[in-house]
């Protein structure tokens, strides 16, 4: 009976080992003190496990936007805005554990455009089938595109580039230009030669959220839809739960956090009273993370 007994604890405590949850990054106004963290174990209620995690040191000194990824190596990789205008490029740290980062350092990936006027909500992919790394980000180069209501300045389309180990990276070169202003992009992998690219239409009077869709990661994103949330709404990031897949976004007039969920991205069911996300919570990204790297997260959040 004793080995049985202890067969069954082992198996509970391997099975605790592999459990998966949720981790949320985020930013709080004024953007100066760093990661803002939250964890969830169902992908619907989050827990907020505090700020500080990594203060902005480079461009403009302040960490907005900030999206992470992880590779196959274990290793977290974390990006973001670093100033509203003038940087012509962004912030970069990794980590092993989310708790101790790397030395910070700038990514001028656009310091090629004299013109450009802003590097907006950087976002990292992991491209599984090409084994790299695909960063997404909006800015603006004035007269480069036809525009509608929109200042000049304010008239964006989505750039990229690639990296297998954040040391060299490919020419900054056109992501999407789907014919009006564009900005917050996230791609979500359904399968092979299968890729949803949820985006924020920025234009006036639109601001609000919309799919397309790409047979290949770098695309052409084609079939934009309809809008999917209400006015004023940006910032998306997708979790895969389950069979699910769920869009959460910030409802910046309101200063609330919305979601919905999807099983095909063509219908959405408004889930935004079902979900709870932490006061201040601001445009971040969600990751699966492993329970070894969360516990650790919690004694970090317990000791500050």
């Amino acid at each position: 009976m004793s080995n049985v007994r202890l067969l069954i604890t082992f198996l509970v405590v391997l099975s605790s080992c592999h459990k998966q949850s949720y981790l949320f990054t985020s930013f709080r106004e004024p953007a100066t003190d760093g990661l803002h963290l939250a964890y969830s174990n169902d992908g619907y209620h989050w827990t907020d496990l505090g700020g500080g995690y990594l203060k902005p040191e480079v461009g403009g000194k302040l960490m907005r936007d900030p999206s992470i990824a992880r590779g196959k190596d274990g290793m977290f990789h974390l990006v973001w805005t670093t100033n509203w205008k003038g940087d012509k490029g962004f912030g970069y740290a990794s980590s092993k554990d989310l708790v101790y980062w790397s030395a910070q350092r700038f990514l001028p990936v656009m310091e090629h455009e004299p013109d450009v006027v802003n590097v907006w909500a950087p976002e990292l992919f992991y491209d599984d089938e090409n084994d790299r790394f695909v960063i997404i980000w909006a800015s603006t180069i004035p007269f480069k595109f036809p525009k509608g209501e929109e200042d000049e300045r304010n008239n964006h389309r989505m750039y990229y580039v690639t990296t297998k180990d954040f040391q060299t990276f490919s020419k900054a070169a056109l992501f999407l230009d789907p014919g009006f202003s564009v900005i917050d992009c996230v791609i979500a992998k359904r399968k092979k030669n299968d890729y949803v690219l949820v985006l924020k239409d920025n234009t006036r009077p639109q601001r609000n959220i919309k799919v397309a869709f790409a047979r290949d990661v770098l695309g052409p994103y084609q079939q934009v839809s309809d809008p999917f949330t209400g006015f004023l709404t940006e910032g998306p990031t997708v979790a895969h739960v389950g069979d699910e897949w769920l869009i959460y976004f910030d409802q910046y007039r309101d200063k609330t956090y919305g979601a919905v969920k999807t099983r095909d991205f063509k219908t959405f069911t408004n889930i935004s009273k079902e979900v709870t996300v932490p006061k201040d919570h601001k445009h971040g990204t969600i990751v699966p993370i492993d329970a070894g790297t969360l516990k650790k997260l919690k004694r970090q959040a317990k000791h500050d």
